[in-house]
């Protein structure tokens, strides 16, 4: 009977063995296909097995055979004419579907952000995000002193004005901006600024510090600092803004607010998939 057991309990620990034994080399195999994938990056230039396998110090037949599966799948696709490979529309498909999802849910991404920079700030702050003539308050993190800034979720801000709107146009394309420049610069207050060529250079040093300052540009008795928000392209699609009553939100306490207001906006950014090395390529 000792006997007996002890040969179930061999023959147990054995089968353990191998089912480790095989999740091991399908975790293995895994990474290998996605080192495949990744190895298309950043360019997808066509390559064959035998550049492949030297590139990833595969086999060959490993590197043929990965390449068959994930083309089975979509995720590449070989040339008729080159016989090389390069990435499928099945990763088109999966680009896609994350970059809708980012874009549906802007919002509700950056909310826990807002909320933590209002609490460290202690004052109010705002999700603005652009459309193409101006952007949207597209949430509000109140401040907790008694004094409300005037805004609601939905209200308009023009490219040229509020802070939020100014940083996003500050690291925009030239064509956007000069879009932007042939409409219409409405005078919110009588601070804000209509001449495009006043506007243009306040531009370029918005770009240059990361920041924009709102003047009472936008609402009198309100000032506000901004800072953009950037998507897996590079692209400013939003800002996050540190608004309230021009006595509290002075000039003097930029040191203080903006290298929170920064790091907020880069943890959002990042979370698009924005990689800040992008930024200097497109500029």
């Amino acid at each position: 009977m000792t006997e007996k057991l002890e040969l179930h309990k061999i023959a147990r620990n054995t089968h353990g063995v191998h089912i480790m034994q095989q999740n091991k080399e399908t975790h293995r195999s895994l990474e290998k296909a996605l080192e495949v994938l990744i190895s298309f990056m950043p360019y997808n230039e066509e390559v064959g097995t035998v550049d492949l396998s030297q590139k990833l110090g595969f086999h060959r037949s490993t590197a043929s055979r990965l390449l068959h599966v994930l083309e089975k799948y979509g995720f590449v696709q070989q040339s008729p004419q080159s016989k090389k490979f390069s990435l499928g529309p099945s990763v088109v498909h999966l680009g896609w579907a994350v970059s809708e999802s980012l874009n549906n849910n802007l919002t509700k991404i950056a909310i826990p952000y807002i909320d933590d920079l209002r609490n460290r700030v202690e004052e109010t702050v705002v999700l603005e995000v652009g459309r193409t003539h101006h952007t949207i308050i597209a949430y509000i993190a109140e401040g907790p002193g008694p004094v409300r800034i005037k805004g609601m979720i939905g209200d308009r801000h023009g490219f040229h004005a509020a802070a939020g709107a100014k940083t996003i146009l500050a690291f925009s394309s030239t064509e956007f901006r000069e879009r932007i420049f042939g409409e219409e610069l409405v005078r919110y207050s009588p601070n804000t600024v209509t001449e495009p060529g006043r506007v243009a250079a306040a531009l370029e040093r918005i770009k240059e510090q990361g920041f924009a300052f709102d003047d009472e540009e936008r609402n009198e008795g309100i000032r506000a600092f901004g800072c953009p928000i950037f998507n897996y392209g590079g692209v400013p699609v939003a800002a996050v803004v540190v608004a309230g009553p021009a006595q509290r939100i002075t000039s003097e306490r930029h040191s203080e607010i903006v290298p929170m207001l920064k790091d907020t906006a880069k943890k959002i950014s990042s979370r698009l998939c924005y990689k800040e090395d992008l930024l200097s390529e497109t500029r």
